[in-house]
């Protein structure tokens, strides 16, 4: 069978109401290995399926980042948190030691890729509760060096670690539940709740996270959360009731809000 004209896909997708469906007609056409392969990737685009799940890897940070289907697709904005990360762990190393950097609710790895892609030298260390994010982040971390954990925020990582800590990104879930079903479906149907859900206020699992930091964190050691700019104060306050400076940043280009909270050094 002949593969299906550009111009066709472009006017499946765009009724489909992809934003940039030509950009995605062009990367769906290049991906596909058969006219086949390309339709049954062009229907499953047009019935909502997230472009990154139908091409099986996302762009991030200048990498290609295999995100597989009912995981979590690292979003843009995010690289904004992931600049931040690595000049902190370049900040961290010194001749004698690499940085010590740690991915809670890594989803795909792509956090940790980025920093370990960037740093020359680095311990690194990702963990998230959900297996298929799991099994993706190994794919993606298992070339740098990254060990990842299965299990619930830190209870998977080895003991070792605590105290050692000068990177620990914490990209968690931070839209409150009354809101998820308000996503695009793409994210609300196709990506795991517990990778969106963020409790009442959208913070439980930031705080959790804050409050059990410090133990893990190396003296002047950093966590970094991404969240909104409406819920940052009260980040904030979480993160300076458990014994971290906390700043924020933020990217107007990119519309991101980091907290950065940080131990006092030794």
């Amino acid at each position: 069978m002949p593969a299906p004209p550009l111009s066709l896909i472009v006017s499946t997708l765009r009724s489909a109401g992809c934003v940039f469906a030509e950009d995605e007609a062009e990367l769906l056409t290049a991906a596909a290995t058969t006219p086949a392969e390309l339709t049954a990737m062009v229907e499953q685009r047009a019935a909502g399926l997230p472009l990154e799940h139908v091409l099986g890897w996302a762009q991030f940070c200048d990498l290609r980042v295999a995100v597989d289907p009912q995981v979590f697709v690292p979003r843009r904005r995010t690289e904004f948190l992931a600049h931040q990360a690595i000049e902190l762990a370049r900040a961290a190393a010194t001749p004698q030691r690499p940085a010590v950097v740690v991915d809670l609710c890594c989803g795909s790895g792509a956090l940790g890729a980025a920093v370990a892609a960037a740093l020359p030298r680095l311990e690194l260390h990702a963990a998230d509760i959900e297996p298929a994010a799991v099994r993706c982040a190994r794919r993606n971390l298992a070339h740098l060096g990254g060990h990842v954990h299965e299990g619930d925020l830190f209870t998977p990582l080895p003991s070792h670690l605590m105290g050692r800590v000068d990177v620990l990104i914490a990209n968690v879930p931070y839209v409150p539940s009354q809101d998820v079903e308000l996503l695009p479906s793409e994210a609300r149907v196709h990506e795991p709740r517990v990778a969106l859900d963020g409790g009442a206020d959208g913070l439980d699992v930031m705080r959790r996270v804050t409050a059990a930091a410090p133990a893990w964190l190396a003296p002047g050691g950093s966590l970094l959360v991404e969240t909104s700019e409406r819920q940052a104060p009260h980040a904030v306050e979480a993160f300076t009731g458990n014994g971290l400076h906390a700043l924020v940043a933020t990217s107007d280009e990119l519309y991101a809000t980091v907290v950065i909270g940080s131990l006092p050094p030794a």
